[in-house]
């Protein structure tokens, strides 16, 4: 942090200096500083004297003189970018970030291929959520400093972050190229194939992630939550959640993901911690929401209504308040659907220039929790059928259309058969990336009812499995959920679930008028009292043979990564959609509110 090229004459002989940074590096803290302090007195015009000073001060831990030494410095030469740079280290680690921000851009200013200012401005502005800027700085550490395996890895964060996991995971292999024994990047790059459904891989590289640090709990929880994801491994995830616990008790994470388990329960000593945890004054928003959706589960299993619904309602609040959701931007996205699709201005034209594709999508969709995953696991049992799970591609790709529509209101419905043509290049290029030969690969991303009218744009023959369940057992069970995706803004507040439900409703009834005879309807209810005729009729929509392992779907070996990983394990069984009735003096605005969508 200390640079000794400065040719003022004001300054002391460089062998003073040196002397006395030799007798601080030897131990000798107080007595360098002191011998400073002396120098600075004979020569107070040398701003090399209060960078170092100002150096001492910080790695002492005495971080205010710190900043006061260096302003000192700038005072006395504004163009120092080397004292700019420790400054803005200095703020970052008082809790300072906007200003520490401030620090690195005037030392990038002066000298703007410092790697490390590049990389600790971009960890700032990754931690105020600017994601781009971060990128750009990030990138731009490791162009000047090519083995910057730490920048490489943050870069990775960030990617992730945005759930960009393509160039996340790049990220990640070259901070390991790098650095192999990187134990938080191996961590990293096994959330990565997690998140792909790579389970195998996954826990691989948290395998590696714990050969390098035996002492990294996230790496625990994270292989915890891959066995749990797959059939018969429940007893192991829980060892490696309890794993993690014995490494950090205060490990929020790990407490939620041990309550998600429905066998295990929760033990007194486990609650009474989440309680002091939450009551800690150092704990962050994101393990403040975690800890009250655990605890909301653990007395949930308890029978304890009053401090279930207590915790409840307080982390779904503060989810609302973390995610600073609006209901008025979703209102305005469907109305944006409406206006591109609507009779009048639709004139999105057929992509049927394009080749007949070789891998042939089925979207199961609808409200999430309404059985799609049920859907899916009963046609992946079909051996001519994969199930791909959650595939975000399609939601990625036709986000920017309806943005770039939102920016233009004025001149709606500039979606050229060129667009339609790359999202369909790259929707199938992301399902021939998957790692399967099947040829029908079911897509069960629920948000995708949004997308119907460029699903059929782009795929006109395509099968469209939309899921009807009881909306007071479809919106409970949201609002039961903490979401690790952003898109659930609507679920934390009973109010805006029910005027989402409201949107979603709507909308189908559009798209079912729109393309009459092109979506197939499943009644969850319906499904679970009559599996074999309704699962009959589904395979006929979706034109596949007749497969007795369809009901025998709990069979299936393959994992479910959402929050239905323990029932579609299980047999069909009727009475779920009853069990919002337990607790209806609690959530009279679900059930006053859903009264005008029952029976449709």
């Amino acid at each position: 942090m200390i640079n000794q090229n400065n040719n003022n004459q004001q300054e002391p002989p460089r062998n003073i200096i040196q002397s006395v940074m030799n007798t601080f590096s030897n131990g000798q803290k107080k007595e360098a500083i002191q011998e400073l302090e002396s120098l600075i007195k004979e020569y107070p015009s040398a701003p090399l004297l209060f960078n170092v000073i100002g150096s001492f001060y910080k790695s002492n831990g005495q971080l205010d003189i710190a900043i006061t030494k260096f302003k000192q410095a700038l005072a006395l030469k504004p163009n120092y970018a080397e004292v700019h740079y420790n400054l803005g280290v200095t703020l970052r680690e008082i809790g300072q970030t906007k200003e520490a921000i401030k620090s690195y851009k005037n030392a990038l200013s002066i000298k703007n291929t410092n790697p490390n200012a590049h990389y600790n401005l971009g960890n700032a502005l990754l931690s105020l959520k600017q994601y781009d800027d971060a990128i750009t700085h990030l990138k731009l550490a490791v162009e000047f400093n090519p083995s910057f395996a730490k920048a490489y890895n943050n870069l990775g964060l960030v990617y992730k972050r945005i759930e960009n996991d393509l160039e996340a995971g790049r990220s990640f292999d070259k901070a390991l190229a790098i650095k192999p024994d990187y134990a938080e990047a191996a961590n990293d790059r096994g959330v990565i194939y997690q998140n792909d459904g790579d389970f195998e891989n996954a826990i691989k590289y948290y395998e590696k992630a714990l050969a390098i640090n035996p002492n990294l709990a996230d790496a625990y929880n994270n292989i915890g939550l891959c066995l749990n994801f797959r059939k018969d491994k429940t007893d192991n995830a829980i060892k490696s959640y309890e794993d993690a616990l014995s490494i950090d008790p205060n490990l929020a994470s790990a407490y939620y993901n041990l309550s998600r388990v429905k066998k295990y329960n929760l033990s007194k000593e486990q609650v009474a911690k989440m309680q002091s945890l939450l009551n800690s004054i150092d704990i962050n928003q994101t393990n403040r929401i975690t800890l009250n959706f655990a605890l909301a589960a653990a007395y949930e299993n308890l029978e304890n209504q009053t401090d279930f619904f207590k915790h409840l309602h307080e982390g779904n609040r503060l989810r609302k308040k973390e995610l600073n959701y609006s209901f008025k931007k979703t209102q305005k996205l469907f109305s944006m659907i409406y206006k591109i699709f609507n009779d009048k201005t639709y004139s999105i034209k057929k992509t049927s220039k394009l080749n007949t594709p070789t891998k042939r999508p089925i979207f199961i969709l609808g409200m999430p929790r309404s059985g799609t995953s049920l859907v899916e696991q009963i046609l992946s049992s079909h051996k001519s059928v994969y199930g791909g799970g959650e595939l975000p591609a399609l939601v990625k790709l036709c986000v920017p259309m309806y943005k770039k529509n939102l920016e233009n209101e004025e001149n709606i419905n500039i979606v050229s058969e060129k667009d339609l043509m790359l999202i369909k290049k790259k929707y199938l290029e992301s399902l021939t990336n998957l790692n399967t030969s099947a040829d029908i690969i079911t897509d069960k991303t629920p948000a995708n009812f949004q997308n119907i009218g460029f699903i059929l744009s782009i795929f006109p023959e395509a099968k469209i499995i939309h899921l009807k369940r009881d909306p007071r057992a479809t919106c409970w069970s949201i609002y039961k959920s903490n979401w690790s995706s952003k898109g659930y803004g609507f679920s934390y507040n009973m109010n805006d679930l029910v005027k989402f439900y409201g949107l979603y409703s709507e909308l189908m009834t559009f798209w079912h008028k729109k393309f009459p005879g092109k979506i197939h309807d499943i009644c969850y209810e319906d499904l679970t009292n009559n599996q074999k005729e309704d699962t009959k009729k589904l395979l006929k929509y979706c034109e596949l043979d007749w497969d007795e392992n369809c009901l025998n779907f709990h069979k299936n070996e393959r994992a479910v990564k959402t929050a239905s990983s323990l029932q579609v394990r299980e047999k069909m069984y009727q009475g779920s959609s009853e069990a919002w009735k337990r607790h209806e003096t609690h959530i009279q605005p679900l059930i006053d509110g859903l009264k005008p969508y029952l029976n449709q």
